[in-house]
């Protein structure tokens, strides 16, 4: 977008992508940052209590999940070698305490990250968060 353009009145305000995923990924609308993203868990609530953004547009689907995973992972694999070479703990230790550190991990970041994705669609307007109807 140009800037002659970004004053047109027709064109929809800016979203900053950023700030809307930062939100997101506390759990807060990203449109007020005000109400809370989640019913649940994973559960995207239809629509802000705060502001009435409608949030139901979202489509994260498995992208938390893959990201998730990956971090997980990357963060995983050296701990783990620098571990091993370190103090030489069994095998039951080392599936033990990883595997607990995995899932406690992955546990508390699919939220944060599922809520960074919702932020990213709704600031770059994806999935039905451009329409008219929507608040800016």
């Amino acid at each position: 977008m140009t800037p002659a353009t970004r004053h047109d009145p027709d064109l929809p305000a800016e979203r900053p992508t950023g700030q809307a995923m930062l939100r997101g990924a506390r759990g807060r609308c990203p449109a007020c940052g005000e109400g809370r993203l989640f019913t649940r868990y994973l559960k995207v609530a239809d629509d802000c209590p705060a502001c009435h953004e409608a949030l139901h547009h979202q489509r994260a689907d498995d992208g938390p999940a893959y990201l998730t995973i990956l971090i997980v992972s990357h963060l995983g694999a050296p701990i783990l070698l620098a571990s091993f070479i370190a103090w030489r703990p069994s095998a039951m230790t080392m599936i033990l305490s990883f595997g607990l550190g995995a899932i406690v991990l992955s546990l508390a970041m699919l939220p944060v990250i599922k809520g960074g994705m919702v932020g990213l669609q709704w600031a770059r307007r994806m999935h039905g968060f451009g329409d008219e109807g929507a608040h800016a």
